[in-house]
Protein backbone atom coordinates (compact mmCIF):
# COMPACT_ATOMS: atom_id res chain seq x y z
CA UNK A 1 0.00 0.00 0.00
CA UNK A 2 1.15 3.54 -0.75
CA UNK A 3 -0.09 6.64 1.05
CA UNK A 4 0.39 10.29 0.22
CA UNK A 5 0.24 12.48 3.33
CA UNK A 6 -0.32 16.22 3.28
CA UNK A 7 0.16 18.37 6.38
CA UNK A 8 -1.49 21.77 6.68
CA UNK A 9 0.07 24.95 8.03
CA UNK A 10 -1.22 24.52 11.58
CA UNK A 11 0.30 21.02 11.64
CA UNK A 12 3.74 22.45 10.81
CA UNK A 13 3.63 25.81 12.57
CA UNK A 14 6.35 24.98 15.09
CA UNK A 15 9.00 22.41 15.94
CA UNK A 16 6.55 20.78 18.34
CA UNK A 17 4.01 20.35 15.55
CA UNK A 18 6.72 19.11 13.19
CA UNK A 19 7.59 16.38 15.68
CA UNK A 20 3.94 15.27 15.79
CA UNK A 21 3.90 15.08 11.99
CA UNK A 22 7.18 13.15 11.99
CA UNK A 23 5.82 10.62 14.51
CA UNK A 24 2.72 10.14 12.35
CA UNK A 25 4.76 9.55 9.19
CA UNK A 26 7.19 7.16 10.86
CA UNK A 27 4.36 5.21 12.48
CA UNK A 28 3.27 3.84 9.08
CA UNK A 29 5.80 2.68 6.49
CA UNK A 30 3.17 3.15 3.79
CA UNK A 31 3.33 6.94 4.25
CA UNK A 32 5.95 7.36 1.57
CA UNK A 33 5.23 10.76 -0.01
CA UNK A 34 4.83 13.89 2.09
CA UNK A 35 3.33 17.22 0.97
CA UNK A 36 3.97 20.05 3.46
CA UNK A 37 2.33 23.47 3.64
CA UNK A 38 4.09 26.60 4.86
CA UNK A 39 4.09 27.18 8.64
CA UNK A 40 0.75 28.49 9.85
CA UNK A 41 -0.14 30.36 13.01
CA UNK A 42 1.34 29.20 16.31
CA UNK A 43 -1.38 31.07 18.18
CA UNK A 44 -4.31 33.39 17.43
CA UNK A 45 -2.07 36.49 17.45
CA UNK A 46 0.54 34.99 15.13
CA UNK A 47 0.99 35.57 11.38
CA UNK A 48 1.06 32.82 8.75
CA UNK A 49 4.37 32.53 6.91
CA UNK A 50 2.58 32.88 3.55
CA UNK A 51 1.22 36.26 4.65
CA UNK A 52 4.70 37.27 5.83
CA UNK A 53 6.05 36.43 2.38
CA UNK A 54 3.38 38.51 0.67
CA UNK A 55 4.38 41.35 2.99
CA UNK A 56 8.03 40.81 2.08
CA UNK A 57 7.21 41.08 -1.61
CA UNK A 58 5.21 44.28 -1.03
CA UNK A 59 8.11 45.82 0.92
CA UNK A 60 10.82 45.30 -1.74
CA UNK A 61 11.13 49.04 -2.34
CA UNK A 62 11.12 49.85 1.40
CA UNK A 63 14.51 48.70 2.67
CA UNK A 64 13.75 49.08 6.37
CA UNK A 65 10.42 47.20 6.27
CA UNK A 66 11.90 44.57 3.95
CA UNK A 67 14.77 43.90 6.37
CA UNK A 68 12.37 43.70 9.32
CA UNK A 69 10.02 41.21 7.65
CA UNK A 70 12.97 39.15 6.40
CA UNK A 71 14.40 38.98 9.92
CA UNK A 72 11.07 37.70 11.30
CA UNK A 73 10.82 35.15 8.51
CA UNK A 74 14.28 33.77 9.14
CA UNK A 75 13.50 33.61 12.86
CA UNK A 76 10.40 31.47 12.19
CA UNK A 77 12.37 28.88 10.26
CA UNK A 78 15.42 29.02 12.53
CA UNK A 79 13.14 28.33 15.49
CA UNK A 80 11.82 25.19 13.80
CA UNK A 81 15.29 24.00 12.76
CA UNK A 82 16.69 24.57 16.24
CA UNK A 83 13.72 22.88 17.88
CA UNK A 84 14.25 19.81 15.71
CA UNK A 85 18.04 19.82 16.35
CA UNK A 86 18.75 19.70 12.63
CA UNK A 87 22.09 20.35 10.96
CA UNK A 88 20.55 22.58 8.33
CA UNK A 89 21.39 26.12 7.22
CA UNK A 90 18.93 27.97 5.01
CA UNK A 91 21.13 31.06 4.56
CA UNK A 92 21.85 30.40 0.88
CA UNK A 93 18.16 29.78 0.25
CA UNK A 94 17.24 33.13 1.82
CA UNK A 95 20.00 34.88 -0.14
CA UNK A 96 18.50 33.49 -3.34
CA UNK A 97 15.02 34.60 -2.34
CA UNK A 98 16.23 38.14 -1.59
CA UNK A 99 18.16 38.31 -4.86
CA UNK A 100 15.15 37.15 -6.90
CA UNK A 101 12.72 39.52 -5.17
CA UNK A 102 15.10 42.46 -5.66
CA UNK A 103 15.31 41.45 -9.33
CA UNK A 104 11.54 41.66 -9.79
CA UNK A 105 10.19 38.19 -8.94
CA UNK A 106 6.41 38.33 -8.55
CA UNK A 107 4.15 37.58 -5.60
CA UNK A 108 3.58 33.98 -6.69
CA UNK A 109 7.29 33.31 -6.36
CA UNK A 110 7.39 35.03 -2.96
CA UNK A 111 4.40 33.10 -1.58
CA UNK A 112 5.70 29.74 -2.83
CA UNK A 113 8.89 30.04 -0.78
CA UNK A 114 6.99 29.22 2.40
CA UNK A 115 6.27 25.69 1.19
CA UNK A 116 9.66 25.40 -0.48
CA UNK A 117 11.60 26.17 2.72
CA UNK A 118 9.33 24.02 4.88
CA UNK A 119 9.81 21.20 2.38
CA UNK A 120 13.57 21.51 2.78
CA UNK A 121 13.21 21.23 6.54
CA UNK A 122 10.81 18.29 6.32
CA UNK A 123 13.07 16.37 3.91
CA UNK A 124 16.06 16.89 6.22
CA UNK A 125 14.04 15.91 9.30
CA UNK A 126 12.69 12.70 7.76
CA UNK A 127 15.72 11.78 5.67
CA UNK A 128 13.50 11.78 2.57
CA UNK A 129 14.46 13.06 -0.87
CA UNK A 130 13.35 16.59 -1.71
CA UNK A 131 11.52 17.24 -4.99
CA UNK A 132 10.86 20.80 -6.13
CA UNK A 133 7.33 20.86 -7.66
CA UNK A 134 8.55 23.59 -10.03
CA UNK A 135 10.32 20.80 -11.90
CA UNK A 136 7.27 18.59 -12.36
CA UNK A 137 3.95 20.42 -11.81
CA UNK A 138 3.42 22.24 -15.10
CA UNK A 139 1.10 25.23 -15.53
CA UNK A 140 -0.39 26.35 -18.84
CA UNK A 141 -0.16 30.10 -19.49
CA UNK A 142 -3.35 30.17 -21.54
CA UNK A 143 -5.59 28.55 -18.97
CA UNK A 144 -3.64 29.52 -15.82
CA UNK A 145 -4.33 25.96 -14.62
CA UNK A 146 -1.95 23.08 -14.23
CA UNK A 147 -1.51 20.81 -17.26
CA UNK A 148 -2.85 17.54 -15.84
CA UNK A 149 -1.42 15.22 -18.48
CA UNK A 150 2.12 16.62 -18.37
CA UNK A 151 2.09 16.93 -14.58
CA UNK A 152 0.92 13.37 -13.92
CA UNK A 153 3.46 12.02 -16.38
CA UNK A 154 6.31 14.04 -14.86
CA UNK A 155 5.53 13.04 -11.29
CA UNK A 156 4.94 9.39 -12.13
CA UNK A 157 8.28 9.18 -13.88
CA UNK A 158 10.18 10.96 -11.12
CA UNK A 159 8.58 9.19 -8.15
CA UNK A 160 8.89 5.74 -9.74
CA UNK A 161 12.59 5.91 -8.91
CA UNK A 162 12.20 7.36 -5.42
CA UNK A 163 11.04 5.29 -2.46
CA UNK A 164 10.27 8.23 -0.15
CA UNK A 165 10.05 11.91 -0.97
CA UNK A 166 8.89 15.34 0.19
CA UNK A 167 7.08 17.44 -2.42
CA UNK A 168 6.12 20.94 -1.18
CA UNK A 169 2.54 22.01 -1.81
CA UNK A 170 0.89 25.08 -3.30
CA UNK A 171 2.98 25.72 -6.40
CA UNK A 172 4.41 24.56 -9.70
CA UNK A 173 5.83 26.43 -12.68
CA UNK A 174 5.21 27.40 -16.28
CA UNK A 175 7.31 25.67 -18.93
CA UNK A 176 9.89 28.50 -18.74
CA UNK A 177 10.42 27.90 -15.01
CA UNK A 178 8.40 30.90 -13.75
CA UNK A 179 6.73 29.96 -10.46
CA UNK A 180 2.92 29.76 -10.39
CA UNK A 181 0.85 29.10 -7.28
CA UNK A 182 -2.54 27.55 -6.81
CA UNK A 183 -5.14 29.61 -4.93
CA UNK A 184 -4.84 29.78 -1.13
CA UNK A 185 -5.11 26.35 0.41
CA UNK A 186 -3.66 24.88 -2.77
CA UNK A 187 -1.36 22.45 -0.98
CA UNK A 188 -4.44 20.22 -0.80
CA UNK A 189 -4.41 20.19 -4.62
CA UNK A 190 -0.72 19.25 -4.73
CA UNK A 191 -1.36 16.29 -2.45
CA UNK A 192 -4.22 15.17 -4.64
CA UNK A 193 -2.09 15.50 -7.78
CA UNK A 194 0.72 13.45 -6.26
CA UNK A 195 -1.74 10.75 -5.15
CA UNK A 196 -3.25 10.60 -8.65
CA UNK A 197 0.16 10.48 -10.34
CA UNK A 198 1.42 7.45 -8.43
CA UNK A 199 -1.98 5.72 -8.14
CA UNK A 200 -1.83 5.89 -4.35
CA UNK A 201 -4.12 3.72 -2.27
CA UNK A 202 -4.99 6.53 0.17
CA UNK A 203 -4.51 10.29 0.33
CA UNK A 204 -4.28 11.41 3.97
CA UNK A 205 -4.86 15.09 4.62
CA UNK A 206 -3.68 16.07 8.09
CA UNK A 207 -5.04 19.24 9.65
CA UNK A 208 -6.03 20.61 13.07
CA UNK A 209 -9.55 19.15 13.16
CA UNK A 210 -10.77 15.57 13.27
CA UNK A 211 -12.48 15.61 9.91
CA UNK A 212 -15.50 17.41 8.52
CA UNK A 213 -18.24 18.63 10.81
CA UNK A 214 -21.90 18.57 9.75
CA UNK A 215 -22.03 22.34 10.24
CA UNK A 216 -19.69 25.26 10.87
CA UNK A 217 -18.46 25.07 14.50
CA UNK A 218 -18.46 28.87 14.58
CA UNK A 219 -22.25 28.69 14.29
CA UNK A 220 -23.06 25.31 15.90
CA UNK A 221 -21.30 24.50 19.16
CA UNK A 222 -19.58 21.10 18.97
CA UNK A 223 -21.34 19.90 15.79
CA UNK A 224 -21.45 16.19 15.00
CA UNK A 225 -18.69 14.82 12.77
CA UNK A 226 -19.21 13.37 9.30
CA UNK A 227 -17.74 9.87 9.27
CA UNK A 228 -18.04 9.17 5.53
CA UNK A 229 -18.87 11.55 2.70
CA UNK A 230 -18.85 11.08 -1.07
CA UNK A 231 -16.85 13.25 -3.46
CA UNK A 232 -20.11 14.60 -4.83
CA UNK A 233 -21.44 15.61 -1.44
CA UNK A 234 -18.14 17.20 -0.54
CA UNK A 235 -18.09 19.15 -3.79
CA UNK A 236 -21.50 20.62 -2.98
CA UNK A 237 -20.49 21.57 0.57
CA UNK A 238 -17.04 22.90 -0.36
CA UNK A 239 -18.54 25.10 -3.06
CA UNK A 240 -20.86 26.61 -0.50
CA UNK A 241 -18.04 27.50 1.85
CA UNK A 242 -17.31 24.39 3.95
CA UNK A 243 -13.63 24.56 4.90
CA UNK A 244 -11.01 21.91 5.76
CA UNK A 245 -10.27 20.86 2.15
CA UNK A 246 -9.75 22.90 -1.04
CA UNK A 247 -12.65 22.11 -3.39
CA UNK A 248 -10.38 21.66 -6.45
CA UNK A 249 -8.40 18.92 -4.70
CA UNK A 250 -11.26 16.50 -5.25
CA UNK A 251 -10.94 16.13 -9.02
CA UNK A 252 -7.57 14.33 -9.44
CA UNK A 253 -8.31 11.62 -6.86
CA UNK A 254 -11.94 11.30 -7.91
CA UNK A 255 -10.87 10.23 -11.38
CA UNK A 256 -8.85 7.39 -9.87
CA UNK A 257 -11.24 6.51 -7.06
CA UNK A 258 -8.59 7.23 -4.42
CA UNK A 259 -10.16 7.80 -0.98
CA UNK A 260 -9.20 10.85 1.07
CA UNK A 261 -8.90 10.59 4.84
CA UNK A 262 -9.09 13.89 6.75
CA UNK A 263 -7.15 13.41 9.98
CA UNK A 264 -6.15 15.46 13.02
CA UNK A 265 -2.40 15.91 13.64
CA UNK A 266 -3.15 16.60 17.31
CA UNK A 267 -5.33 13.49 17.67
CA UNK A 268 -3.95 10.90 15.21
CA UNK A 269 -5.96 8.01 16.67
CA UNK A 270 -9.24 9.60 15.65
CA UNK A 271 -10.61 7.99 12.48
CA UNK A 272 -11.39 11.40 10.99
CA UNK A 273 -13.59 11.67 7.91
CA UNK A 274 -13.37 9.42 4.85
CA UNK A 275 -14.11 10.95 1.45
CA UNK A 276 -14.97 8.28 -1.11
CA UNK A 277 -16.41 7.84 -4.59
CA UNK A 278 -19.32 5.71 -3.48
CA UNK A 279 -20.31 3.84 -0.36
CA UNK A 280 -22.90 1.44 0.99
CA UNK A 281 -22.63 3.06 4.41
CA UNK A 282 -25.69 4.98 5.42
CA UNK A 283 -25.34 8.40 6.99
CA UNK A 284 -26.10 8.52 10.71
CA UNK A 285 -28.49 11.32 9.84
CA UNK A 286 -30.70 12.06 6.82
CA UNK A 287 -28.36 14.89 5.90
CA UNK A 288 -24.59 14.73 5.54
CA UNK A 289 -23.78 18.40 6.00
CA UNK A 290 -24.91 22.02 5.97
CA UNK A 291 -22.91 24.90 4.51
CA UNK A 292 -23.64 28.37 3.28
CA UNK A 293 -22.45 31.79 2.21
CA UNK A 294 -23.60 35.35 2.66
CA UNK A 295 -23.29 38.19 0.18
CA UNK A 296 -25.76 37.42 -2.60
CA UNK A 297 -28.42 39.43 -4.32
CA UNK A 298 -31.42 38.36 -6.39
CA UNK A 299 -32.50 40.00 -9.62
CA UNK A 300 -36.20 39.25 -10.15
CA UNK A 301 -37.51 39.60 -13.70
CA UNK A 302 -41.30 39.52 -14.22
CA UNK A 303 -43.14 39.35 -17.53
CA UNK A 304 -46.52 37.91 -18.38
CA UNK A 305 -46.33 34.76 -20.53
CA UNK A 306 -42.54 34.67 -20.44
CA UNK A 307 -42.70 30.87 -20.45
CA UNK A 308 -44.05 30.92 -24.00
CA UNK A 309 -41.45 33.40 -25.25
CA UNK A 310 -38.67 31.35 -26.85
CA UNK A 311 -35.17 32.44 -25.81
CA UNK A 312 -36.33 34.66 -22.94
CA UNK A 313 -34.09 33.02 -20.33
CA UNK A 314 -31.08 33.08 -22.63
CA UNK A 315 -31.51 36.80 -23.22
CA UNK A 316 -31.77 37.53 -19.48
CA UNK A 317 -28.52 35.65 -18.88
CA UNK A 318 -26.95 37.42 -21.85
CA UNK A 319 -27.25 40.66 -19.88
CA UNK A 320 -25.13 39.17 -17.11
CA UNK A 321 -22.67 37.60 -19.54
CA UNK A 322 -22.08 40.91 -21.31
CA UNK A 323 -21.10 42.36 -17.93
CA UNK A 324 -18.80 39.43 -17.00
CA UNK A 325 -21.01 38.26 -14.15
CA UNK A 326 -21.67 34.57 -13.49
CA UNK A 327 -24.87 33.41 -11.82
CA UNK A 328 -25.26 31.04 -8.89
CA UNK A 329 -28.87 29.86 -9.11
CA UNK A 330 -31.79 30.39 -11.44
CA UNK A 331 -35.21 29.61 -9.91
CA UNK A 332 -38.16 30.44 -12.14
CA UNK A 333 -41.95 30.37 -12.43
CA UNK A 334 -44.47 30.83 -15.24
CA UNK A 335 -44.10 34.61 -15.32
CA UNK A 336 -41.05 35.08 -13.08
CA UNK A 337 -37.34 34.42 -13.38
CA UNK A 338 -34.80 35.12 -10.61
CA UNK A 339 -31.04 35.26 -11.00
CA UNK A 340 -28.88 34.91 -7.88
CA UNK A 341 -25.43 36.50 -8.16
CA UNK A 342 -22.56 37.49 -5.88
CA UNK A 343 -23.31 40.95 -4.55
CA UNK A 344 -19.68 42.12 -4.74
CA UNK A 345 -19.50 41.30 -8.46
CA UNK A 346 -22.90 42.81 -9.20
CA UNK A 347 -22.92 46.02 -7.16
CA UNK A 348 -20.92 48.27 -9.51
CA UNK A 349 -22.57 46.89 -12.63
CA UNK A 350 -26.20 46.63 -11.51
CA UNK A 351 -27.58 49.49 -13.63
CA UNK A 352 -25.72 48.26 -16.68
CA UNK A 353 -27.24 44.80 -16.17
CA UNK A 354 -30.73 46.17 -15.55
CA UNK A 355 -30.50 48.32 -18.67
CA UNK A 356 -29.38 45.32 -20.73
CA UNK A 357 -32.23 43.15 -19.40
CA UNK A 358 -34.78 45.83 -20.31
CA UNK A 359 -33.32 46.21 -23.77
CA UNK A 360 -33.10 42.47 -24.45
CA UNK A 361 -36.37 41.24 -22.91
CA UNK A 362 -38.73 44.19 -22.37
CA UNK A 363 -39.93 42.88 -18.97
CA UNK A 364 -42.89 44.15 -16.98
CA UNK A 365 -40.81 44.75 -13.84
CA UNK A 366 -37.30 44.20 -12.51
CA UNK A 367 -36.65 44.10 -8.77
CA UNK A 368 -33.34 43.67 -6.93
CA UNK A 369 -33.06 42.23 -3.44
CA UNK A 370 -29.69 42.41 -1.68
CA UNK A 371 -27.97 41.05 1.43
CA UNK A 372 -29.13 37.48 0.92
CA UNK A 373 -27.52 34.21 1.95
CA UNK A 374 -27.57 30.77 0.37
CA UNK A 375 -27.54 27.58 2.43
CA UNK A 376 -26.87 24.11 1.03
CA UNK A 377 -28.36 21.09 2.79
CA UNK A 378 -26.55 18.05 1.39
CA UNK A 379 -26.96 14.34 1.91
CA UNK A 380 -27.14 11.10 -0.07
CA UNK A 381 -29.74 9.92 2.45
CA UNK A 382 -32.23 12.55 1.26
CA UNK A 383 -32.96 10.61 -1.93
CA UNK A 384 -34.59 7.78 -0.03
CA UNK A 385 -36.21 9.85 2.73
CA UNK A 386 -39.63 11.41 2.31
CA UNK A 387 -40.46 14.83 3.60
CA UNK A 388 -36.94 16.26 3.83
CA UNK A 389 -37.89 19.58 2.25
CA UNK A 390 -40.99 19.72 4.43
CA UNK A 391 -38.91 19.31 7.58
CA UNK A 392 -36.61 22.11 6.43
CA UNK A 393 -39.56 24.44 5.81
CA UNK A 394 -41.08 23.52 9.16
CA UNK A 395 -37.82 24.14 11.03
CA UNK A 396 -37.33 27.52 9.37
CA UNK A 397 -40.92 28.57 9.95
CA UNK A 398 -40.61 27.64 13.63
CA UNK A 399 -37.46 29.78 13.81
CA UNK A 400 -39.33 32.67 12.11
CA UNK A 401 -37.04 32.58 9.07
CA UNK A 402 -38.59 33.61 5.77
CA UNK A 403 -37.46 31.49 2.80
CA UNK A 404 -36.62 33.62 -0.25
CA UNK A 405 -35.80 30.73 -2.57
CA UNK A 406 -35.55 26.96 -2.62
CA UNK A 407 -33.87 24.95 -5.36
CA UNK A 408 -33.39 21.18 -5.44
CA UNK A 409 -31.07 19.60 -7.97
CA UNK A 410 -32.11 16.60 -10.05
CA UNK A 411 -29.59 14.44 -8.19
CA UNK A 412 -31.70 14.91 -5.04
CA UNK A 413 -28.62 15.08 -2.82
CA UNK A 414 -28.80 18.81 -2.20
CA UNK A 415 -31.35 21.51 -1.48
CA UNK A 416 -30.34 25.18 -1.76
CA UNK A 417 -32.25 27.66 0.38
CA UNK A 418 -32.11 31.44 0.06
CA UNK A 419 -32.71 33.54 3.17
CA UNK A 420 -32.01 37.10 4.32
CA UNK A 421 -28.40 37.55 5.39
CA UNK A 422 -29.55 38.53 8.88
CA UNK A 423 -31.26 35.11 9.22
CA UNK A 424 -28.24 33.08 8.05
CA UNK A 425 -27.00 31.73 11.41
CA UNK A 426 -30.52 31.24 12.75
CA UNK A 427 -31.47 29.22 9.68
CA UNK A 428 -28.43 26.95 9.94
CA UNK A 429 -29.11 26.31 13.63
CA UNK A 430 -32.75 25.50 12.90
CA UNK A 431 -31.88 23.02 10.13
CA UNK A 432 -29.15 21.40 12.22
CA UNK A 433 -31.47 21.01 15.19
CA UNK A 434 -34.26 19.38 13.21
CA UNK A 435 -32.00 16.79 11.56
CA UNK A 436 -29.24 16.19 14.09
CA UNK A 437 -30.22 17.27 17.60
CA UNK A 438 -33.61 15.58 17.40
CA UNK A 439 -31.86 12.37 16.31
CA UNK A 440 -29.42 12.34 19.20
Amino acid sequence: MTKVVKFGGSSLASAEQFKKAGDIIRADKDRRYVVPSAPGKRNSRDTKVTDMLYNLHSAVSDERTFASVLKDLRARYDEIIKGLSLDLDLSKEFDTIVKNLKSGADSDYAASRGEYLNGRIMACYLGYEFIDPATCIVFDRKTENYDAEKTYKNLAKKLAKIERAVIPGFYGAYSDGTIKTFSRGGSDITGSIVARSIHADVYENWTDVSGFMIADPRIIKNPAKIETITYRELRELAYMGAGVLHEDSIFPVRQEGIPINIKNTNDPKDDGTWIVGTTSKKSKYVITGIAGKKGFCAVNVDKDMMNSEIGFGRRVLQAFEENDISFEHLPSGIDTMTVFVHQDEFRDKEQSVVSAIRKLTNPDTIDIESDLALIAVVGRGMKSTRGTAGRIFSALAHAHVNVKMIDQGSSEINIIIGVAGADFETAIRAIYDIFVETKM
